[in-house]
């Protein structure tokens, strides 16, 4: 982290000025004098301006995602904005650039006087520009607009700021469980080796956090992590429904067929058989899955129904860094 800030440093003080050096007293030019094209400062000046303005309107297209032919707006704002960059270094180069060009071998060791003479031909060869300060400006703008556009697309990879819909979930403590018809479950109707999907009582079940998948196990199999100890309610365990890889839906349920090679129950979601230890708090076994399942915390009523003790000990979704370091809420 202390390196790119330093390269960060070094490079604004490279591009936004460098100090002023002092020509040696009567030392002669090494570079003619140059007369100042302001004609091509100011198309230098204007085609960065135009780089920046459409590299800003591909983060606005990209952003609004619902304008027609998306994709050819996106490739158009970004194709100019190469473009123009690309025309005001050519003209940068061609005309506000000085051309001299000094032919010599390699000194076998450095010469103080001769390293001066680079200094001043480099010194010399910016005062035919009169808006020097002004073109650093207008190429940091270009650059950084053309960087911004470059990283939006980053963003598709999973939201960044708009979490709220998967931390956001419908549980608190004391809300029932319903099945998929909405008839509340008793933990006596639940039995081992069968997979239930349930939802809170009263919540839209369309929401993101809503839906659980439950089992029962034996409760000698169970083997919770300690800060999920208590999270069970007579063996009966619920976690998301929500692959926490790619947002799919666990809906398949392995129980041990094989014991040699399959010991242990398992969660199952079918995209990409990212596969969950329900026994041991919904941790990863198998498959891409960058997390473990989120639990949700059980009790039994008096009447014998299923409720939530709390929310999910973690949040809803795929495993996106705007996700993953946030916690469930209400």
């Amino acid at each position: 982290m202390a390196r790119a800030k330093d390269w960060l440093v070094a490079a604004l003080v490279l591009l936004l000025g460098r100090r002023t050096r002092t020509v040696r007293a009567g030392a002669p030019r090494l570079v003619p004098k140059r007369e100042t094209d302001d004609r091509a400062e100011r198309v230098a000046l204007l085609l960065l301006g135009l780089s920046s303005v459409c590299a800003v309107a591909f983060i606005v297209v990209y952003a609004l995602d619902r304008l027609p032919a998306q994709t050819q707006l996106l490739g158009l704002a970004l194709g100019l904005s190469l473009l123009a960059l690309a025309a005001a270094l050519i003209v940068t180069g061609k005309r506000l650039v000085p051309e001299e060009e000094l032919a010599d071998d390699y000194p076998p060791e450095e010469h103080p006087a001769e390293q001066d003479d680079v200094e001043q031909l480099v010194d010399e060869g910016v005062d035919g520009i009169s808006r020097r300060r002004l073109l650093k400006l207008g190429l940091v703008g270009a650059g950084g607009a053309l960087g911004l556009a470059v990283i939006t697309p980053a963003l598709s990879f999973g939201p960044f700021f708009r979490v709220r819909e998967l931390v956001v979930t419908p549980w608190r403590s004391g809300r029932r469980l319903v099945d998929e018809a909405g008839r509340p479950l008793r933990a006596a109707e639940l039995e081992e080796k069968t997979l239930y999907t349930a939802f809170p009582e009263g919540a839209d079940d369309e929401q993101q956090g809503s839906p659980l998948v439950l089992v029962r196990l034996p409760r000698q199999e169970l083997d919770l992590p300690p800060e999920l100890a208590g999270y069970d309610a007579e063996g009966i365990v619920a976690y998301s429904k929500i692959c926490t890889h790619a947002g799919c839906a666990v809906s398949l349920y392995r129980t041990p067929l094989f014991p040699p090679t399959e010991p242990h129950p398992a969660l199952v979601c079918p995209c990409h058989y990212s596969t969950f230890d329900p026994a041991r708090g919904g941790r990863v076994v198998f498959g891409p899955a960058g997390r473990p399942l989120p639990m949700l915390p059980l009790e039994i009523d008096g009447k014998g129904y299923l409720r939530a003790k709390g929310n999910f000990d973690g949040p809803v979704g795929p495993s996106w860094w705007g996700v993953r370091n946030r916690k469930a809420g209400s």
